[in-house]
């Protein structure tokens, strides 16, 4: 048996193919991020999953592209957790960007992530070429699903909000100082708990308020991004990933035109065609 798994930091998409009729069998759980998660707790959604645990015996081989898997350290912790359950596999670990690449494009090609976190790299039909360090969702991650969070968030507190808007946010999710505050600083996963809050942002895109925060986080990720790789764009396609991406392609599209480019392709759920990928080296 092979297994795959496709994980941000929010969801983590797992499939497992029988090798010999291809059969494909589907799971989700949490995400498995080893730059916010400690092992105990990545241990723990693997072990907590029925279909992981009936099945662990029988695979062999697993592919896992995660999020926060772009460090030899947290390469390593992730191998370490899945060696520990699935005794009898060999693990083969890369980051998030290569699912992206793998699920997008056969050539070389700018590729772009959006989805709780954001990036972008250059494929050279080899490896990803990245411009610029991953810093995570304190510093970077411009257009993400936690940057729009931290957006509303602030214009809730800054009380520069719209009421209707500012309204219905707090009809949604409790937003109680002392409740924001523990899960911004005490959570295991306060990026997690930040992209909670992109749902509301398309939900309302039709409000020209929120409609300024998309333009504005899209703005932002192409030109700190997308635009580090113009030479490359010059003669290259230009691909995106994630469900941020795919619900503001129109937004991505435009701004893309103010400087001479376009988009390829949107992928909203990398996994489909990450199966296709695994079955052709298989």
């Amino acid at each position: 048996m092979i297994l795959i798994a496709e994980s941000g930091s929010t969801k983590c998409d797992w499939v497992i193919l029988q090798s010999s009729n291809k059969q494909i069998t589907r799971v989700r759980t949490k995400g498995l991020n080893p730059a916010i998660l400690k092992k105990k707790a990545l241990q723990k959604i693997i072990v907590s999953n029925p279909l992981l645990h009936k099945n662990k015996e029988q695979i062999n081989t697993i592919y896992f592209f995660g999020a926060g898997c772009n460090t030899t350290k947290n390469n390593q912790k992730i191998k370490t957790v899945l060696s520990n359950f699935f005794t009898n596999a060999t693990s083969i670990i890369e980051e998030d960007m290569m699912a992206a690449v793998y699920a997008s494009v056969n050539e070389p090609a700018i590729v772009s992530i959006l989805g709780t976190g954001s990036n972008c790299c250059y494929y050279n039909n080899n490896t990803i070429v990245k411009k610029t360090p991953s810093l995570g969702f304190m510093v970077m991650d411009e257009g993400s699903g936690n940057y729009f969070g931290k957006e509303l968030l602030k214009s809730y507190y800054y009380k520069k909000m719209p009421e209707e808007l500012s309204f219905s946010l707090g009809n949604k999710f409790n937003l109680k100082e002392e409740k924001v505050i523990k899960k911004l600083y005490q959570s295991k996963t306060p990026n997690k708990y930040l992209a909670s809050f992109a749902p509301f942002i398309f939900e309302n895109q039709e409000h020209l308020f929120i409609k300024e925060i998309i333009k504005k986080g899209i703005q932002k990720f192409v030109e700190n991004q997308i635009l580090q790789f113009s030479k490359e764009l010059e003669t290259k396609p230009l691909h995106f990933v994630g469900s941020i991406a795919y619900h503001s392609r129109e937004y991505i599209t435009k701004e893309l035109a103010k400087h001479g480019l376009k988009p390829s392709g949107f992928v909203r759920r990398p996994i489909d065609n990450l199966i296709t990928h695994i079955l052709k080296i298989n």
